[in-house]
């Protein structure tokens, strides 16, 4: 069992940045790959990024690449997502979710989800 904390979203002007951390808790945080998605007003819920285990290795949405960035410290059972040059279009609920099995980009594969966290960039 994982239980997943988001922290740092807020609100920005267009062109800044923001980073969002997860705190998990629960045992072999190392083990799991974690994900950050996210869901505007009106829309599904949108894959942004994941990260795999203990090689880290990511992969992102073309929308942020370039701009996002994923990263983990397992020592500290904690997720990142540093969000540069961010545009209206990016606001959302951001959340953080882990999976034990699949470096996947659907929702659905993951078992875990946070409560989320707001990003609103203003134009």
């Amino acid at each position: 069992q994982v239980q997943l904390v988001e922290f740092g979203g807020g609100l920005v002007q267009a062109g800044g940045s923001l980073r969002l951390s997860c705190a998990a808790s629960g045992k072999f945080f190392s083990r799991y790959v974690m994900g950050w998605f996210r869901q505007a007003p009106g829309k599904e819920r949108e894959f942004v990024a994941h990260i795999t285990g203990s090689d880290g290795v990511t992969d992102y949405v073309d929308s942020v690449k370039g701009r996002f960035t994923i990263s983990r410290d397992n020592a500290k059972s904690t997720l990142y997502l540093q969000m540069n040059n961010l545009k209206p279009e990016d606001t959302a609920v951001y959340y953080c979710a882990a999976n034990r099995l699949y470096a996947s980009n659907l929702y659905h594969d993951y078992d875990y989800w946070g409560q989320g966290t707001q990003v609103t960039v203003s134009s």
